[in-house]
């Protein structure tokens, strides 16, 4: 009888040791344990050693690390009729982890699911030039949209972002005209800009010119010095009519004085 006891007790003390043994849990500090306890909920365990006890016991592990998941590539059309093809990332947090687990299936699926339904809602109501160029803006939005359905459920999206926007080929060789035009334009412009000031800066040293023509020499005997100080060159320059002015009019009043004087008949 004694044999039969102590062989009894030892198998209670077994199955309570492994019930012990399968009672405890670890909770990491990043995470926290939503405990519900004959189906209903009871607390929210801190990190730590935790008693769960099997059959009346059930803990919901629950991280608060920012989370990151791919929302998934979808061809939409945007709000001018252009077929894109688009996906993003998402981060979110859970706030809080009852919520997290009483108040939605799964929140991982949940949040993904918004996420892909609110961007081909934002790709929609946005034309191709906002989307390739506002893109921080269509994210704040879409973070703000997402956020506020997610709320209830006890996540917290920090941010979202559009990664790839993929483009019909067509139109990508309709944007690459297009900008090949335009700088073509921004050229021919900048050209005639370069032409206008160059023939404006010509007009005012012909003003100068006209105003003091001392300047027009002084420009003549410039130009003589830079053509000399070249080697092995011949160069042939002319002459100012200016200089050869005051013998012109010597040549010309000389034959006037040596004329003779006619007799008077």
């Amino acid at each position: 009888m004694g044999q039969a006891a102590a062989i009894f007790v030892g198998i209670v003390g077994f199955i309570v040791l492994m019930i012990v043994l399968n009672s405890i849990r670890i909770i990491r500090e990043w995470e926290r344990g939503v405990l519900l306890r004959l189906g209903r909920y009871h607390s929210v365990k801190l990190p730590g050693i935790r008693i769960v006890w099997p059959v009346i016991d059930r803990l919901w592990m629950v991280s608060l690390q920012i989370q990151t998941q791919d929302v998934a590539r979808q061809e939409m059309m945007t709000r001018d009729n252009v077929p894109v093809t688009v996906d993003a990332v998402i981060y979110y947090q859970i706030v809080n982890g009852e919520d997290a687990v009483i108040k939605v299936e799964n929140y991982v699926k949940a949040t993904l699911l918004m996420a892909q339904t609110s961007l081909r809602s934002v790709v929609g109501q946005s034309e191709l030039d906002e989307l390739l160029a506002e893109r921080d803006k269509l994210n704040q939005h879409l973070q703000t949209i997402i956020d506020e359905q997610t709320e209830p459920w006890g996540v917290k999206v920090t941010a979202v972002e559009i990664r790839d926007v993929i483009l019909p080929e067509g139109m990508k060789r309709s944007m690459a005209r297009q900008a090949e035009v335009e700088r073509e334009r921004r050229a021919k412009i900048i050209n005639a800009e370069g032409e206008f000031q160059a023939a404006q800066k010509l007009a005012d040293a012909a003003n100068i010119i006209n105003k003091a023509p001392q300047a027009l020499q002084l420009r003549f005997l410039q130009t003589l010095i830079e053509v000399a100080s070249e080697r092995n060159s011949t160069t042939i320059f002319p002459v100012p009519i200016d200089l050869f002015a005051p013998f012109i009019k010597g040549a010309e009043a000389k034959p006037d004085a040596a004329k003779p004087i006619q007799p008077v008949e």
